[in-house]
């Protein structure tokens, strides 16, 4: 999408189409949603945490990245709409990276600049859910594109599988 990211990164953009059994859609937004909780299931997240600026949300995360690489961090605004779409539940999350002065770039930490991200979630018609994810994020830094690729190829899985047991947790921990 040259219009949305018009550096040539190499970088893929990811379409995830997935189930998770057992997680009723509007279980999976809250668990999603809720950052605190996050931090308890997601082993990547160092730092987690939202702030008003200029009377807007913003998120900033900082992930944890693999020695000998730097880690990560991101500042971005999301948010959560419960829609009907012809008698269908749908709890759709749209987020996306933002420049704040007041959030500078930490010495040691590569700030991701290109970071884009919607979820849409819905019934599986039993007591699962449907997901549907567009994701991008250029991670910075000098790591090659097949190296990025790979991880978040293979990183996307296991997000899915730890969400779906963080669904099975929350309600013990809440």
């Amino acid at each position: 999408l040259p219009i949305l990211f018009p550096q040539q990164s190499g970088l893929y953009e990811y379409k995830i189409f997935g189930g998770l059994a057992d997680c009723p859609p509007k279980l999976c937004a809250d668990v999603y949603m809720d950052l605190d909780f996050r931090k308890q299931w997601d082993q990547y997240v160092k730092e987690l945490h939202e702030k008003i600026y200029d009377g807007e949300k913003v998120i900033y995360w900082e992930v944890k990245y693999p020695f000998p690489l730097s880690n990560r961090d991101y500042v971005y605004i999301r948010e959560c709409r419960e829609m009907d779409v012809d008698g269908r539940k749908i709890w759709v999350v749209l987020a996306q990276s933002v420049s704040v002065p007041q959030c500078p770039e930490k010495p040691g930490i590569v700030r991701v600049k290109s970071y884009k991200q919607s979820l849409a979630i819905e019934s599986d018609g039993k007591t699962g859910s449907k997901v549907y994810m567009y994701y991008f994020d250029n991670p910075g830094g000098m790591i090659p594109s097949w190296l990025v690729n790979w991880a978040a190829k293979s990183g996307v899985p296991t997000f899915l599988k730890d969400m779906q047991k963080a669904c099975r947790n929350y309600s013990k921990n809440m």
